[in-house]
């Protein structure tokens, strides 16, 4: 399994918010208000997947006190860090779109800048589910064997 790519998460971001912004050009008129802390589930899922990146890595390289971790588990956080590195992205995207939408109307009209708060919120907490979706991947990784390494001379 290959790591997750920061490129293809910025690119499905990327898609998915022009396709928001195009739609909240038709819709926003009759959308009810944004709460503020609408996305903070987001970011509180992204503390916890980098705590749990954090915990699960002293596992993996046989911290003193720690127990080994089973192999499924492992393949089970990655399948975890992946989703939501792709959950993340998608709704990066879904609230950077609607803030490309709001932010220039938010001098106008009172809703937009109600909406822009909470549409600031909801990105910086998808891109915090993001960095920790990333960072579990990251730790999930079998740590390096000394006898592993190519001979740098010889490349074998």
């Amino acid at each position: 399994m290959k790591p997750t790519r920061p490129r293809d998460l910025f690119a499905v971001a990327l898609v998915t918010a022009v396709l928001v912004a195009l739609l909240m050009r038709l819709v926003y008129s009759s959308m009810p208000a944004f709460p503020l802390l609408s996305g903070a589930t987001l970011g509180v899922l992204g503390a916890a997947e980098a705590i749990a990146g954090t915990m699960l890595r002293a596992r993996i390289r046989h911290r003193p006190g720690t127990r080994p971790v089973q192999p499924l588990v492992a393949a089970r956080a990655v399948l975890v860090a992946k989703a939501s590195a792709l959950a993340g992205a998608i709704m990066a995207g879904v609230w950077g779109g609607l803030l490309a939408h709001v932010l220039p109307r938010a001098s106008q009209v009172t809703a937009a800048a109600s909406d822009s708060l909470s549409a600031g919120v909801g990105l910086l907490c998808a891109l915090a589910l993001v960095a920790g979706a990333l960072w579990l991947e990251h730790c999930c990784r079998a740590p390096d064997e000394p006898g592993d390494e190519p001979d740098r001379q010889t490349g074998e």
